[in-house]
């Protein structure tokens, strides 16, 4: 007879479980990597260009899962509580455009990313690099769902309200930029193929700011691609 296990006791165990499979994983994908690199140059009984091109797969396949593994070691460490964000004055705004700035994903199938609005004054306490890579990963992931050529837009706004100020980051369709922003706010999914953990990674960089991470509601406005391609993101701001 199967016992269940106390909820509490299961999420104490958690960040150790992702600690062992880091630990347990990356020592025979460090093993594999050197022997595919060895095989490589190896001078006294070189490859063939058939076997060549294998193993040079092999070792893309190889460095693919180095990195999910490395990014799945971040998840735990963010999750226990072991990495230090940076506390510096920061501007959201600014960090936004340069993320965009590396954006390339889509542009061979003609989607392209602009970044409008308010260019600075989200001015809070944050880990710029960080948030840089967090907004680069939501930028990937979007453009990888546009159904075809399109021009996707990174609204920054900042939003003035009795209960605080909020920098606000639209990521969206151009003629959809509006609606997401009005939308009912949805779970944003960040289990996706093609983009590994860094959307996970994101999700738990920007809450560790005091921010969210949502998508709209799917309904009569957004069916369920258009919600996947769109994301709203909000900062609480510095008074």
């Amino acid at each position: 007879m199967l016992r269940s296990v106390p909820l509490m006791a299961t999420e104490e165990s958690y960040p150790r479980l992702i600690s062992l499979a880091v630990h347990e994983l990356r020592s025979p994908a460090g093993v594999v990597s050197g022997y595919l690199r060895m095989l490589q140059r190896d001078t006294e009984m070189p490859l063939s260009e058939r076997h060549r091109k294998m193993v040079t797969e092999a070792e893309k396949s190889c460095a693919r899962l180095v990195a999910l593994i490395a990014e799945l070691s971040e998840i735990g460490k963010i999750d226990e509580g072991l990495i230090a964000l940076s506390q510096g004055s920061t501007d959201i705004f600014p960090v936004v455009a340069e993320a965009a700035a590396g954006v390339l994903e889509a542009a061979d199938r003609g989607v392209h990313l602009e970044v409008r609005g308010q260019s600075d004054g989200a001015q809070t306490a944050g880990d710029a690099g960080r948030l840089r890579a967090a907004f680069a990963a939501i930028f990937h992931a979007l453009a990888r769902e546009q159904a075809g050529p399109c021009l996707m837009v990174a609204e920054r706004r900042l939003v003035r309200k009795a209960g605080g100020n909020s920098a606000v980051v639209i990521v969206a369709d151009e003629s959809r930029v509006q609606a997401a922003s009005d939308a009912p706010a949805g779970a944003f999914d960040e289990k996706r193929g093609g983009v590994g953990l860094s959307l996970a990674i994101a999700r738990r960089v920007i809450e560790a700011h005091g921010g969210r991470l949502w998508s709209p509601a799917s309904s009569g406005v957004f069916d369920e691609r258009q919600a996947r391609s769109t994301a709203v993101i909000a900062f609480p701001l510095k008074d």
